[in-house]
């Protein structure tokens, strides 16, 4: 009976863990450029993955070897949603908040990754998102102020203009 439980049990965690088809899995609010609906910014994992890719192989404090993460850099995602300076407050499933400085947008810094190695990432592994930087190819990323802004489960991005 213990197991067919713990099975139930797995199979609910694994069906709530997965972003549906035409449900959003980022928002992006706040200091921004208008959206089409006016409301802020809502991405479909679809959306996300039309935008230009970026990949980082690096290494993490939270993960073993080398791993290759694919997502879109934070970089092109504030262009694309007419960020422009300020603050993000990035925020994740469980409602925990970082913030991050737009200054670390940049071309060859942190992506919002979609995939690990290949795979979506489920909410048990730190999915569906997570803000990685690449560690391994700027001794700058191997600080601790830097893992605190590596949310993972991230769902929403509130722009704060300075």
């Amino acid at each position: 009976m213990n197991t067919l439980k713990a099975l139930c049990t797995a199979i609910t965690l694994s069906i709530s863990s997965v972003a549906f088809a035409g449900e959003p899995i980022l928002t992006v609010t706040g200091d921004a450029a208008a959206s089409a609906s006016g409301q802020g910014w809502q991405f479909e994992r679809a959306d996300l993955e039309t935008m230009p890719r970026t990949t980082i192989e690096t290494t993490t404090i939270w993960t073993d070897g080398v791993q290759r993460f694919e997502g879109v850099s934070l970089h092109d995602l504030l262009n694309h949603v007419g960020a422009q300076s300020g603050t993000i407050r990035a925020v994740a499933l469980n409602d925990y908040a970082v913030e991050i400085p737009t200054s670390d947008a940049v071309e060859g810094g942190p992506i919002v990754a979609f995939l690990r190695d290949g795979q979506m990432m489920s909410v048990r592994d730190k999915g569906p998102l997570w803000i990685v930087y690449p560690y391994d190819t700027n001794e700058a990323y191997q600080s601790e102020e830097i893992y605190a802004r590596s949310i993972w489960q991230l769902n929403r991005l509130q722009i704060e203009a300075q």
